[in-house]
């Protein structure tokens, strides 16, 4: 199973496809430097198998290389940065 996990800007979210096929999102509205992500969607095909995790660490990377920072109002991009601290550096609020 190939995951990758990439931006479309044109929506505003992050994708995730495995095997070629849309498995998930998350989306967010961009500000500035900060991206407040939104929603996040698993197709239930899909559920159960890690993507979710995958779409989380692909998009947080990609807003680290970008040098962005999030807000994380989805509760699951919220709950998997609780889980990984390794990205709370990238969370901020809107001031």
């Amino acid at each position: 199973m190939s995951m990758l996990v990439e931006e479309n800007a044109a929506k505003h979210r992050y994708e995730i496809l495995v095997d070629d096929a849309l498995a998930g999102f998350t989306a967010y509205l961009p500000r500035a430097e900060v991206l407040v992500f939104t929603h996040t969607e698993v197709d239930p095909a899909f559920q159960n198998r890690g993507v979710g995790s995958a779409l989380m660490r692909g998009a947080l990377d990609q807003v680290r290389d970008q040098g962005q920072r999030v807000v994380p109002q989805c509760p699951f991009m919220h709950a998997y940065i609780e889980r990984h601290s390794e990205y709370a550096d990238l969370v901020t609020s809107l001031t």
